[in-house]
Formats: structure tokens, C-alpha cells, sequence
């Protein structure tokens, strides 16, 4: 296999190293690392996997906050073609296992915080030969940084697989979106277009780095030789500090992220002039009285997981209610349910073509026969494209039916899934609701089985000990029997008019 048609992220580092060496490309605490010192780091962190006799193409699960290690797994994973897969930590123990066996990686790397679920998952499947504590007492993790640089890279195609996320449950499974280094490269393109990044710009990572649009902006900034400042988690108060004190020019953000912020605002006094971007979603109040209390704009879009992330862009208020423009690298159309692409101004299944479409669902042959079929990604959401080519979000078909509190995927089938598991339910139905703190909600219309009894506070914590915090239901309403469609099966449109 040759590298004629390769760019990797190996070879981007090595790039800034050369043109970009004494600048900063990541800040954490008061660790700061150059360009240089990065390119050094990955050089000798991929010999140490090296060592570690990983054929290409093996996994590496990552369970960890925000830390520096992602972007040195970024660079030595392209350069040994490995694949990282990317782990919310706010999974439940039995939906991480679920991802490790989905997955089969060959070693994990986690934060001390997670060290003991990892270690039991090291225990549970034979294939997980190592576990790598990034910020733990011992010096395991840090003899992985050999004193013996990389000297060569491997080959790989710009499509093989790169980074795995678990994103779209269908039938009640997470599904890992397969992303090449190319998709990913590209993606980046995009966003330093759009935003005009270059090597002036710093970037305050608040957005987790298992997540593709903190995975989108993190490399987007690196790409385009700028700052990225690492912060473990989001904190209201830490994140004002930190753009007063590093001047910060953009951030992502999902709900409640700018209501905390514009709260803990009020509480104190704080610079923050340097700010030119928040990219995101939010609800136009809020973004409203940000706008209006710092020199930012806020920047609207869509995208998936499965389009690379971002593939439309523009200004919040340029056409109110509208996700932006499609991005140069993306064809989006509408499509209605037999193939046939549909005119501006009418509302169908959002379609797209190019370059940024994901390589596929992991170890799902059938499902990504049906999601590319007539040579589209079908996106499985709705929406509809004006005379202006501005496209409007218009919700969910039903199979691919998404609730997103605070920015996270929650699918209504894995957490009906979860509920019929108690045994006083006998049925349920599951969708979202507009939530004041995070935009969306979680709620569950339940019916109980005779002479059952169950109350709302222990059908949450029920759901609490099966799935991730940010799936179960936020809302739980019980009535004598859900209404039912002409075929039987429950009426979910009736019931989301009647309860929603």
C-alpha cells in the first residue's frame, strides 16, 4: 500500500513543526506545548505503541476528560494507521462494555477517574492486552514515550479507519460512525474557512474530545497552526477566566453552556473583547443577550456525526431559523421517501454527497446499505432547502427519531428500550420535549402492567442505573393505555401532540 494520495495528521504535525515550531499548540494549566515540542511527543508516543507490536488497523479505546493525550493519539495514530475509538464518558458501564465489544480494541487509554471501570473491562475481554492511565501515580503510561523517535510511518489510504463514534442506536444499539483521516482533514478545511481560523486564533476546548464537533474544532485549530486550550470539563467561572486571561477568539457550545456562562457573568467582572466566534446551538434569547453582552457573533449550523460534523454554517440571525449555508465540500439535497430529490421550498428526508460522507457504520453491512442507498447519505432528519439555498431543520423521520438534551444523541428506542425492562411497565413511548436548561428533554409516556405500582422519581433512577445519565427520562407521565394506530402499533404522532 503506498502513501502516493495520503495526507495524515502525521504528516500536518510535521508541517507546523517546521513553519509554526516555537508557537503554542496547546495550553493545559500551566503546561504549554509548542509545535515543535508536539511533533517530538507524537513522534515518540507512536514508537511506543509501536513497541506494543500493533498490527495496522487494531483499535484503541479512549475513556478519558479533556487532556493533551488526545492530540498525541491523533498524530501517532495516523501515523500507524490505528483507529481510536472515541468513548463518551458519560456512558454507563454497560454501554461502554458494549462499545468494547462492538469494537475490539487492543489496549485502552483512560483518565484516573475511569481507571477502575477500564482495568474491569481489561479483565472482562481477553483482546484488551493494556490499560494506560494518562494522569495516574505509576509511570506505565509515561514509558510509552520512548526515547527512540518514530523513523516510519506506516502506509494507509485517506479512507481507512481513523476514529470510531458510537452515535445512531438503531434498534436500541449504538452504532459507530466509521471516520477516515480524510473525512476528518476536510471537515477542518471547512471550519477554517468559515471562521477564518489561522495561526493568530485560540480555541478554548470546552466541548469533550470524544465528541465529533470538539473533535471538528480541536483539529480545525491545530490544522490551521493556532492555540488550543485544554479545559478537563466545562466550568462556568473557569472558562470566563480563561478567555479573559489567554484571549480566547471562538468556543463551541451546547445548551445550558451560554445561560451558565451569561449567569456567572453577572457574578463577576470579566474581559471578554477578544471573543469573535461561539459556534453552536441555542435558543434565540440566549443567544440574544450573549450577543449582547460581548463582541462575539454566534454561529448556527448542522451536521452529524456521519457527515464528518459540520456541513452547513452561518451568523445565528442572518435568516432566522435556518441552519446556514451548505458548506463548500458538501452536496446536500431534500429527498422524499421513494429517492426522488424535491424542489427548494418543500420538506423531505435531508440528504448528502461528497467527500465528508463517513465510511460507514462499524460492522453493520446491512444498515449502511440502506443509509447510502441511490448514492446518498440518508441522514434520517428532515428539513427543507429555501430558494437561497439557506437549509431549515424540520425533525426527525421516525426510524431515526433524536432527542438532543445539551447537545448529546439520545435515540427514544434505546431508552423505551431500557424502561420495558422494569417489570411494573408494559408500554412506553419516548420522544422529546422543549426543555429551558438543555434546549431538549427527555420524556416517557408509560403505561403499567394490573395492579402494578411505580412513581416517576423511581422510573428515572431505574433508567439512571441501566443507561447514561443524559438519556434518561427527564419527564415521565403514566396513563391507563397509549393510543394505537389503525395497525395497531402505539400512535407516537398522537401521543406527541396530546403530551409534548
Amino acid at each position: 500500500m503506498s502513501n502516493l494520495h495520503s495526507l495524515t495528521f502525521f504528516d500536518l504535525y510535521e508541517k507546523n513543526s517546521l513553519y509554526q515550531g516555537d508557537s503554542c499548540a496547546i495550553q493545559c494549566g500551566t503546561e504549554e506545548i509548542t509545535y515543535s515540542d508536539l511533533f517530538l511527543q507524537t513522534t515518540k508516543f507512536a514508537n511506543g505503541l509501536k513497541n506494543l507490536d500493533l498490527p495496522a488497523g487494531s483499535r484503541i479505546a479512549v475513556l478519558c476528560k479533556n487532556h493533551p493525550v488526545f492530540f498525541h493519539l491523533f498524530g501517532a495514530a495516523s501515523a500507524l494507521n490505528l483507529t481510536l475509538v472515541l468513548i463518551n464518558r458519560r456512558l454507563s458501564p454497560t454501554e461502554v462494555s458494549y462499545i468494547i465489544e462492538d469494537t475490539t480494541p487492543s489496549l485502552i487509554i483512560c483518565d484516573k477517574e475511569m481507571a477502575k471501570q477500564a482495568k474491569t473491562l481489561e479483565k472482562t475481554f481477553s483482546y484488551l492486552n493494556h490499560c494506560f492511565v494518562v494522569d495516574g501515580e505509576d509511570t506505565h503510561f509515561s514509558d510509552l514515550y520512548t526515547s527512540t523517535l518514530l523513523e516510519t510511518p506506516a502506509p494507509c489510504r485517506p479512507t481507512d479507519p481513523f476514529v470510531i463514534i458510537h452515535t445512531a442506536a438503531m434498534l436500541g444499539k449504538p452504532r459507530g460512525a466509521v471516520l477516515g483521516q480524510e473525512n476528518i482533514i476536510l471537515a477542518n478545511q471547512q471550519i477554517i474557512h468559515a471562521y477564518g481560523l489561522d495561526e493568530s486564533k485560540t480555541y478554548l476546548n470546552i466541548l469533550p474530545l470524544f465528541h465529533i464537533m470538539g473533535v471538528n474544532l480541536g483539529l480545525s485549530t491545530l490544522q490551521a497552526g493556532g492555540k488550543n486550550i485544554i479545559i478537563e470539563k466545562f466550568d462556568p467561572q473557569k472558562t470566563l477566566e480563561l478567555i479573559q486571561e489567554q484571549k480566547v477568539n471562538f468556543f463551541g457550545s451546547f445548551p445550558p453552556i451560554l445561560t451558565n456562562l451569561l449567569d456567572a457573568a453577572e457574578e463577576g467582572s470579566f474581559d471578554l473583547s477578544s471573543l469573535e466566534i461561539v459556534a453552536g446551538l441555542d435558543m434565540p434569547d440566549t443567544v440574544k443577550k450573549w450577543q449582547g453582552c460581548t463582541d462575539s457573533t454566534f454561529w448556527t449550523m448542522y451536521g452529524q456525526t456521519e457527515t464528518s460534523g459540520l456541513i452547513t454554517f452561518s451568523e445565528y440571525f442572518t435568516k432566522s431559523g435556518s441552519a446556514g449555508v451548505i458548506s463548500p465540500l458538501a452536496t446536500i439535497k431534500i429527498s422524499d421517501d421513494l429517492g426522488n430529490l424535491l424542489p427548494a421550498g418543500e420538506t423531505g428526508e435531508i440528504v448528502v454527497r461528497g467527500p465528508l460522507v463517513f465510511q460507514g457504520y462499524w460492522n453493520a453491512d446491512e444498515l449502511n446499505d440502506h443509509t447510502f442507498r441511490n448514492g446518498w447519505h440518508h441522514t434520517g432528519d428532515l428539513g427543507m432547502i429555501d430558494a437561497d439555498g439557506y437549509l431549515f431543520f424540520k425533525g426527525r423521520k421516525a426510524e431515526k427519531e433524536l432527542i438532543k438534551p445539551g447537545g448529546e444523541n439520545v435515540f427514544p428506542a434505546e431508552v423505551e428500550k431500557t424502561i420495558l425492562k422494569h417489570d411494573a411497565i408494559r408500554e412506553v413511548c419516548v420522544f422529546g420535549v422543549p426543555d429551558p436548561k438543555f434546549g431538549e428533554g427527555v420524556k416517557a409516556i408509560c403505561s403499567l402492567i394490573p395492579d402494578s405500582s411505580l412513581t416517576k422519581e423511581d422510573l428515572i433512577k431505574f433508567c439512571g442505573s441501566l443507561i447514561a445519565g443524559y438519556k434518561k427520562p427527564r419527564y415521565v407521565e403514566f396513563i391507563d393505555e397509549l393510543p394505537k394506530a389503525d395497525d395497531g402499533a402505539i400512535d407516537r404522532v398522537k401521543i406527541k401532540a396530546e403530551y409534548s
